[in-house]
């Protein structure tokens, strides 16, 4: 497992603070300017971004745990964890399949950065569960 702790510590740091960096402006941006996002029909501007914001929340929580579970040596329990907090980049891209939001580009770029953030974490997360899979079986 050491080689989590040497090689995987600082890359998940990076990832993390870059998720962290991009989610808490696409959210924020979500929460303030939400009308200018596409809306779900049946859902007011309020009740989205109350769920906007408790969902930014709870991803953040699950992300700080799966961290902790890292720095633990839990690291089953961090990928776990780790797994629902990129959930957050994926959600952002659910803007398109309402429709195209129509925001400057910068606050769009967000949506990407988001997205862009899930992916590397997808790519740690198979990248540690095959050195943890390829450490069991050959213990």
């Amino acid at each position: 497992m050491d080689v989590l702790r040497e090689k995987g510590l600082g890359l998940l740091r990076v990832i993390l603070a870059f998720t962290l960096v991009s989610t808490v402006l696409h959210y924020t941006h979500n929460v303030v300017r939400a009308a200018d996002y596409p809306q779900i029909p049946g859902i007011s501007v309020l009740v989205a971004q109350i769920v906007v914001a408790v969902s930014w929340v709870v991803f953040t929580v699950c992300g700080v745990l799966g961290y902790r579970a890292y720095l633990g040596g839990r690291y089953w329990r961090s990928l776990a964890f780790l797994l629902v907090y990129s959930l957050s980049g994926l959600a952002s891209a659910g803007h398109f399949l309402v429709g195209v939001p129509q925001v400057p580009a910068f606050w769009f770029a967000t949506i990407f950065t988001d997205t862009l953030a899930a992916v590397a974490l997808w790519v740690f997360l198979c990248w540690a569960a095959m050195r943890l899979n390829r450490v069991s079986v050959a213990g």
